[in-house]
């Protein structure tokens, strides 16, 4: 641990007062976050701080760690201003980020529940079953479970190797053939398949969190006099701008959670029984089954053809 500190105080390329006078004016051009994080880690324990104290008039004869504890124990509470500085630099990214996740739940659930093109598929995937369980208690169904889209390949006819999935292709091909690329109607579906909405909820509590320690930090750092001045003026400035795009994003939050709920009761579903990564991940593995039986019937039609062609000649 004194090697790594020592490699660390090494790479520094301004003295330590400098540094301690760049995080109090949260300075990001002077330190970056990689920085931050091992100030933090090489913080020294209150044990080091206490036995510091004795040799705080001679400062000179230290050596380059335990100056470096001082320069750090001459700010209140310097541990919690640099976990501030940190999540300041990070803020922005950060939420980015979580808005770009947001932003692709929210188009996937629109784009699944505008597609006009999936609700036809979904219509012709209902006529089908209804009319092979004709005669049956299920022959007259106004709807099915999502995931029995999935078992479309696994039912074939007794006499070939063609699936209901091959067969639901080739009608659409014939009577409907704009409806094969309805996939173009979900581009970002496969992106929110990554998503989950735990971690996104973690995410946002930990923004929250993490803006509510930079508050109560602004509120302690008004009471430590002339060395913190800096620091409390640009918190202060960094609280007031966050907290306006916090609302934002807490309000949007709040609406991709109701329609990722949606999304399972379009179709039907409990978003309890399924949730909204059970949903999304079904309906991509439908695509691409779809996609590629679809591509099977093309080719095989295409090497009928092409057995045609050799025979006529």
């Amino acid at each position: 641990m004194a090697n790594n500190m020592e490699i660390m105080l090494a790479k520094l390329k301004m003295p330590l007062s400098d540094l301690v006078t760049a995080i109090l004016a949260m300075n990001d051009e002077l330190i970056d976050s990689d920085q931050l994080e091992d100030c933090l880690k090489f913080y020294p324990t209150n044990e080091e701080m206490e036995q510091l104290k004795k040799f705080t008039d001679d400062y000179e004869t230290l050596g380059k760690r335990e100056q470096y504890f001082l320069e750090l124990m001459k700010v209140p509470r310097m541990d919690a201003k640099l976990r501030v500085f940190l999540f300041k630099i990070k803020f922005n990214v950060q939420l980015s980020e979580f808005k770009t996740s947001l932003n692709t739940v929210n188009s996937a659930c629109d784009e699944v529940r505008r597609s006009t093109k999936l609700k036809e598929i979904m219509k012709r995937i209902l006529y089908l079953g209804n009319t092979l369980n004709q005669g049956t208690a299920r022959g007259a169904a106004v709807g099915f479970k999502l995931d029995s889209l999935l078992i479309l390949t696994d039912t074939r006819a007794s006499d070939s190797k063609m699936t209901l999935m091959h067969y639901l292709c080739k009608k659409i091909a014939s009577k409907s053939p704009s409806l094969l690329d309805f996939h173009e109607d979900l581009v970002s579906l496969e992106a929110a398949t990554e998503i989950e909405l735990k971690v996104l909820a973690d995410e946002m509590q930990s923004i929250t969190m993490g803006l509510e320690n930079a508050k109560q930090e602004l509120a302690a750092s008004a009471n430590d006099g002339p060395i913190s001045q800096g620091f409390h003026k640009t918190l202060k400035e960094f609280i007031g701008q966050a907290e306006a795009e916090m609302t934002s994003v807490m309000e949007f939050y709040s609406i991709v959670c109701r329609n990722a709920d949606a999304l399972a009761i379009y179709f039907g579903e409990d978003p309890t029984r399924c949730p909204f990564e059970q949903a999304t991940m079904t309906l991509l593995n439908f695509v691409r089954l779809f996609r590629k039986c679809d591509e099977e019937n093309r080719k095989q039609e295409a090497e009928m053809e092409e057995v045609k062609g050799v025979n006529v000649k």
